[in-house]
Order: C-alpha cells, then sequence, then structure tokens
C-alpha cells in the first residue's frame, strides 16, 4: 500500500543548460533523482522505464525541458518515480512465483512423460525378448529336423 502518492511537473531546463550537449540526458536522470530526494524526503529512489525511455527519447543531447511524474513513496521508504499516465507494472515478486508455479508444473509433466517412456521400453524389451526366444526356439526346431533328416 502506498504511503505517499504525488503529481510533479519537473523542469529539467534550467539543469540540462548547465551541462555540455553530449551530457544532458545523463543529468535530466540525475536531477529527477535530486527532485525526489529534495521532495520526498527518501534518498532510496527508483525510476520507472517509462520515464526513462522519455527522458532519452530524442538522445542524449535533446532532452524534454519538462517532465510530469507521479511519485509512489512506499511505507519501507523507497520512492518510485514514473511517468504521468504511463501503465502499471506488475510486482516482480508475482512474476517470479508464475514463472516458478509454470517451471514446476513443465518439470511434472516432463517427470510424467519420462514415466511413460521407461513403461513403453520396458514393455517393448519384453516382447523382443518374446521374439528373441521364439526365433531360438524355431531354430533350434529347425535344426533338430535338419539333424534328424541326415541320419
Amino acid at each position: 500500500m502506498a504511503a505517499l502518492e504525488r503529481t510533479y511537473t519537473i523542469p529539467l531546463r534550467r539543469e540540462t543548460l548547465k551541462t555540455p550537449r553530449y551530457k544532458r540526458a545523463k543529468k535530466a536522470i540525475a536531477a529527477l533523482k535530486q527532485f525526489g530526494e529534495r521532495h520526498l524526503k527518501t534518498t532510496d529512489i527508483k525510476l520507472g522505464k517509462y520515464l526513462n525511455m522519455k527522458v532519452w527519447e530524442n538522445g542524449i543531447r535533446n532532452t524534454p525541458h519538462s517532465v510530469k511524474v507521479t511519485a509512489v513513496k512506499d511505507d519501507k521508504g523507497t520512492a518510485t518515480m514514473e511517468l504521468f499516465g504511463a501503465p502499471k507494472e506488475e510486482k516482480k515478486e508475482t512474476a517470479k512465483k508464475e514463472k516458478a508455479a509454470a517451471a514446476e508444473s513443465k518439470k511434472t509433466e516432463k517427470a510424467e512423460v519420462i514415466q511413460e517412456a521407461e513403461i513403453l521400453s520396458e514393455s517393448k524389451r519384453e516382447e523382443t525378448k518374446k521374439e528373441t526366444k521364439q526365433k531360438q526356439e524355431k531354430t533350434t526346431a529347425a535344426e533338430t529336423v535338419a539333424k534328424e533328416a541326415k541320419q
């Protein structure tokens, strides 16, 4: 549950104009984090995927002059800043649990397939043993008939 959620329009023009053109996007990211530290009173700030894409969309030299963000600070003191109106991402924990469940189900399916294959291979072995015994019996019977015919 979010303890604090606010929307800010962060001006980046003054900060980026202080730096050389080839460092402007990096400076804009730093300015976003600095703004978050000042207004959300925490040093643990994470920037969202869509906010990062917005800052970098025109390259390192041409950053936006201002960005509207939604800042969320949770009970643990971690702040997350995301572009205003961006879709909310699932938490990684739930995605990890789903992946683990899917992997486990695949393992059980593989185990079942292996067991079926083993059962089939055992039955095939038994069939081949029976066939070889029958062939041996036929050849021994043919040999005995041939010996009797010679005598």
